[in-house]
């Protein structure tokens, strides 16, 4: 089954990874104040979990990946076994796998202005209205 159009999702390659998140490791020691919050954040599990997969595998996902906007999914094909399998990506589904523990109603973004000021509290320096 090949998709009835090019792929309008692109790849990047540092999307796709998880962080170091290995409480046992001496460098980790510097952190350890920050690990009670890192397993408050209902996030914590998409930060951290780590799969083995073939880095060519997600760039096939993603090369015949496309959003569908009416139904706000992404669809792709990826071959299983020698068979084509149509693959569609909800955001109830993203939610279930990474065990989000907010709703459906919950925020999934912030006003920048809320995100700057929080920046700027941390003490960032740098540029506050750059893609960084």
């Amino acid at each position: 089954m090949k998709p009835d159009r090019a792929s309008n999702v692109l790849f990047e390659p540092s999307h796709n990874t998880c962080c170091v998140y290995d409480e046992t490791l001496p460098k980790m020691d510097v952190f350890k104040e920050f690990f009670p919050f890192m397993r408050r954040l209902p996030i914590q599990k998409a930060l951290t979990d780590q799969h083995k997969v073939f880095k060519s595998y997600v760039g096939h996902f993603w090369k015949n990946a496309s959003y569908d906007e009416v139904n706000d999914v992404i669809n792709s094909s990826v071959s299983i076994d020698d068979e084509d399998k149509e693959i569609i990506i909800t955001e109830q589904l993203v939610r279930e796998v990474l065990e989000f523990l907010d709703d459906d109603n919950s925020p999934t973004g912030f006003p920048e202005r809320m995100v700057n000021g929080c920046m700027l509290r941390m003490g960032y320096n740098g540029p506050l209205n750059k893609a960084n």
